[in-house]
């Protein structure tokens, strides 16, 4: 069997990030990336109680005990569901991704939506989601009467097909 090779370096895509740290938790171990090519951030429950229980289906806000300034034009910030606690757990972000406007300067809240049939319990600490630092763009919108023409069309949810 051939060694598989090394991966080649990453571009350099850093962006300065200033963070204000609103909880304690975060004084002896602050954000970092798992590995050299993690995505994300994990974000920490920064709850007041030693737990927090979200009933089956229900929802909770969660304090992440920080806040962030983006310091590069055209980045957003992106909370987006830790995979294991969404697959073993069902705990997920609620609204599917959660998005932090650059010019947002408050505490960072994920809320946690419980897809489980059990109640779940958040204990204080416990990493939840995770925060990625993406570009977005800003649509010039135009208004006309006619869209171009596609091989799609305007079929919808299904028109493709199945697997």
């Amino acid at each position: 069997m051939t060694p598989t090779p090394p991966l080649p370096p990453l571009p350099d895509a850093h962006v300065t990030v200033k963070v204000r740290y609103l909880s304690p938790l975060w004084r002896d171990e602050p954000p970092a990336y798992a590995t050299a090519r993690s995505a994300g951030l994990d974000l920490k429950a920064c709850v007041e109680a030693p737990e927090l229980t979200i009933a089956p289906g229900g929802r909770a806000a969660i304090p992440a005990g920080l806040a962030i300034e983006i310091c590069a034009p055209g980045v957003a910030g992106f909370v987006f569901s830790r995979s294991g606690l969404g697959a073993r757990d069902g705990l997920t972000v609620a609204q599917g991704v959660g998005v932090i406007d650059p010019d947002y300067r408050g505490e960072i809240i994920v809320w946690l939506l419980n897809t489980s049939p059990e109640p779940r319990t958040v204990v204080r600490g416990e990493r939840i989601a995770q925060l990625l630092f993406l570009p977005h763009y800003t649509a010039d919108l135009v208004a006309c009467d006619a869209l171009g023409d596609t091989g799609r069309g305007a079929g919808g949810f299904g028109h493709t097909g199945q697997l």
